[in-house]
Order: structure tokens, then sequence, then C-alpha cells
């Protein structure tokens, strides 16, 4: 019987430690991001419909402009560091999966529903490896994610207005309230934000 619990502690260790590999930042010779295989079975943060972060375009609908739905993920590793600490550690990688906004089909008859994967952008923290401790990629969710040069638009917007560390723990609802108790958001944040 004790033989037999043994194994199967061993056996959970090496089924962790296996996950834990899995959920770590790879990159390709090119300086391109692995997509995380299993980050649909991440730690899911928020979703939203249509969120941007530019001033609308008028008449964006007339223009063929779609309805996208998003679905942020992130390691479980960086989740359980966020939840006792208040902010992320050394390799956290956020998935945000872009989703077309469907309307019409099977039996719907009204709202919108998640159709094929659009997007994926990736917001990565590996302090070896980038100069600001962050990176973000995009890929077309198959191939693997492209870097964003460090002068693209995401790197001052998220700086400017990301709530803790540069990601935007203002749209993680669960995890604000973290936030606000541990005392770690923004002091950036805390300026630019309007207060309600």
């Amino acid at each position: 019987m004790k033989l037999k619990s043994v194994v199967t502690s061993l056996a959970l260790m090496a089924t962790a430690s296996v996950a834990s590999a899995a959920d770590l930042p790879t990159y390709t010779p090119e300086n391109q991001m692995n997509l995380p295989v299993n980050y649909r079975e991440w730690v899911f943060l928020t979703a939203s419909v249509d969120l941007n972060y530019d001033e609308p375009i008028p008449g964006a609908a007339l223009l063929g402009r779609h309805s996208m739905l998003d679905n942020v993920f992130v390691n479980p590793e960086a989740y359980q560091a966020f939840m006792k600490t208040g902010t992320w550690p050394d390799k956290t990688i956020m998935v945000k999966e872009n989703r077309m906004a469907e309307s019409a089909g099977s039996i719907s008859k009204a709202g919108k529903y998640q159709g094929a994967v659009m997007s994926m952008e990736l917001h990565v923290k590996d302090e070896a490896k980038f100069p600001g401790k962050w990176a973000f990629f995009v890929s077309d969710g198959k191939a693997p994610g492209k870097i964003m040069p460090q002068t693209a638009s995401c790197f001052t917007c998220h700086g400017d207005h990301g709530a803790v560390d540069t990601t935007f723990v203002q749209f993680y609802p669960t995890l604000m309230a973290v936030a606000q108790a541990k005392g770690t958001l923004s002091p950036v944040y805390l300026k630019n934000e309007p207060k309600k």
C-alpha cells in the first residue's frame, strides 16, 4: 500500500513539472514566440466585446469592420503568484485570443457568440530576454507570434495605462480587487485614470 502511494505521488510530481515546463515561454531561432499549446487550459481572466483602446472611427460599421470577442488567459503559475503578491512574476504569459463575433447561425435569434480565431496577442514577461522586462507578440493563431518593436504603440499605451506592471488588470475584475488590497496599482495608472 505504501509503495502505491509513493508511486502515485511521484507520478503527480512528474505531471506537475511537465505542466510547468509547458507553461514557460519558448522562442524560435528568429526570436518569434511559440504559441503555448495548452493556453485554453490556463486561468481565464476575462472576455470582452469590441474592446478598443483607440478613438472610435465614425461610420466604422459602414466600412465593413467586424465585431470581435476576445478571451484572456494567463499561465497558472503567474496567476497563483499574482494572487499572493498582487503583481506578475518573471515568465508570465498572457494570451489574448481574438475571435470573430458571429450573430447568426445554428439556432441563434439574438446576441453574439464566438466564431473562428482571427488573431492572438501575447504579453510576456521575460526579464533576462527583453530590455523592458515585457514584450508583445502577435500571431494569426497558427504561426509563432512575431515580436512587436519597442517603438510600437502597445508599449506606450500599456506603460501609461496599465494598472499593474504595465498590464491592464483594470479589465480583470477579480484581479483588480487583489491589486487594490495588496497596494500594487501603478502610480502612473493612479495618476492617469479618471476618478470614479
